[in-house]
C-alpha cells in the first residue's frame, strides 16, 4: 500500500477520533479565541521578561479556554460569550466603522448632531444639505 494512502487513512482516523471526543462539547467561540490570543500574548511577553506571575496567569487563561471548550454546559458557556460580546460590541463596531470609512473613497461620513447616527453622503458634491433618516434633523456639510 502506498505511503500517501496510509497517511490519508491515519489522518481520517485522527479526525474521527477528535469528532467523537468533541461530540456534545461546547467547542470554541469568540471568547475562547480572545482567551487564547491573550495566552499567546502573555506567554510571549513572559519569554522576554521572565515574570513568574505572567507565566501563571497565561497558564490559567489556557486552562480556562480549554475548560470552556470541553464543557458540556452549553447554556452557561453561551451566557458567558453573550456577556463578552455585549462588552466588546461597541469597540468592535467602532473599529469596523473606521475601517469602512478608510476604505470608502466615494463617500464622506458625518455624525448627525441630533441623534449621533452615522450618515453617508457622496463625496465631491460641494455644499449639501444632509437630512438624518432617524431623527429628521437637517444640516449643511461640505462633501
Amino acid at each position: 500500500m502506498p505511503a500517501f494512502l496510509l497517511f490519508k487513512e491515519a489522518a481520517l482516523m485522527i479526525r474521527n477520533a477528535i469528532q467523537r471526543l468533541m461530540y456534545g462539547r461546547y467547542g470554541t467561540d469568540p471568547l475562547n479565541l480572545f482567551l487564547l490570543l491573550l495566552y499567546v500574548v502573555f506567554s510571549t511577553v513572559f519569554l522576554f521578561t521572565h515574570w513568574t506571575v505572567l507565566s501563571w496567569f497565561s497558564t490559567a487563561l489556557c486552562f480556562w479556554a480549554l475548560f470552556r471548550m470541553f464543557s458540556r454546559n452549553h447554556a452557561q458557556r453561551r451566557a458567558e460569550n453573550a456577556r463578552f460580546l455585549q462588552m466588546t460590541g461597541p469597540v468592535l463596531q467602532w473599529f469596523r466603522l473606521r475601517r469602512t470609512i478608510r476604505r470608502d473613497k466615494e463617500h464622506r461620513y458625518f455624525k448627525c448632531p441630533g441623534c449621533g447616527q452615522q450618515l453617508r453622503v457622496p463625496r465631491g458634491k460641494g455644499k449639501i444639505t444632509v437630512t438624518c433618516r432617524s431623527c429628521g434633523a437637517s444640516f449643511q456639510e461640505k462633501s
